[in-house]
């Protein structure tokens, strides 16, 4: 379990000098000082006692009502992933249409840095949640993208349960409807891609266990590589555990 920061490193993460490496990081660093250093000439004042997620929500509503998104393009690129992770929250609250959304996101979610990767696609995700046809077609051609993070954003962002986030219960009782997205990836050599794909179908199996058994034996079947028995082995870990 990893350690709370020491007050210096706290106070380096809470002036965006140096990058959080884990949850204890985010939770330490103070919202106001650090809005404070990018927007010098306005007062923005969060609630630090707020959880990390709503944390950045909060600070999203209030650049957004203090400033607008017309900072978006400067902060999504801002040097400290926090404030990065807070572009994309603030892009959620745009009445934008979809395609616009993952358009201005993509950047976000090919970051190189991991926490801002999972703010880009759990922001989004409602707005997946309420346009679930559209989007899974939106996201045809990032699971075919050049980037393996890119690939990785659709494949997580629909996960019919995921973590920290809303489920989507369509996915849940009939998560066929997600299998495009994952059809590319199940023999991809990188290990950070196969862990998203078998925990989509894991989520997948505590509601259509028999619907991921015979994906996974497909699967199996057509493409016998270690990189598909390892997705299909943790795909089907809880119903391992449930058997056993």
């Amino acid at each position: 379990m990893s350690q709370k920061p020491s007050l210096e490193r706290a106070q380096q993460l809470s002036l965006g000098q140096i990058e959080t490496k884990n949850l204890m990081d985010g939770l330490a660093i103070d919202f106001n000082v650090l809005l404070g250093t990018v927007f010098p000439k306005h007062t923005l004042s969060i609630d630090n006692t707020l959880g990390i997620t709503k944390r950045m929500h909060h600070a999203a509503h209030v650049i957004n009502d203090t400033i607008g998104f017309g900072c978006y393009d400067v902060i999504s690129q801002h040097a400290c992933d926090t404030i990065r992770g807070i572009a994309a929250y603030l892009l959620a609250l745009q009445n934008l249409p979809l395609n616009e959304q993952l358009s201005f996101v993509r950047s976000l979610a090919d970051d190189p840095h991991f926490g801002v990767r999972e703010w880009a696609w759990i922001a989004l995700r409602p707005a997946i949640n309420a346009s679930l046809d559209d989007a899974i077609q939106l996201l045809m051609p990032w699971v075919i993208d050049e980037s393996m993070l890119v690939q990785r954003f659709a494949v997580e962002i629909t996960r019919p349960r995921g973590v920290w986030c809303a489920h989507i219960q369509r996915l849940k009782d009939q998560p066929w409807h997600g299998l495009p997205l994952l059809e590319f990836s199940y023999n991809t050599p990188h290990k950070y891609l196969q862990d998203s794909v078998a925990n989509w179908l894991n989520d997948a199996s505590k509601s259509q266990p028999d619907w991921v058994v015979q994906v996974c034996d497909r699967w199996k079947q057509v493409s016998p590589t270690p990189a598909t028995l390892r997705i299909c082995k943790r795909a089907r870990r809880t119903l391992t555990k449930a058997v056993s």
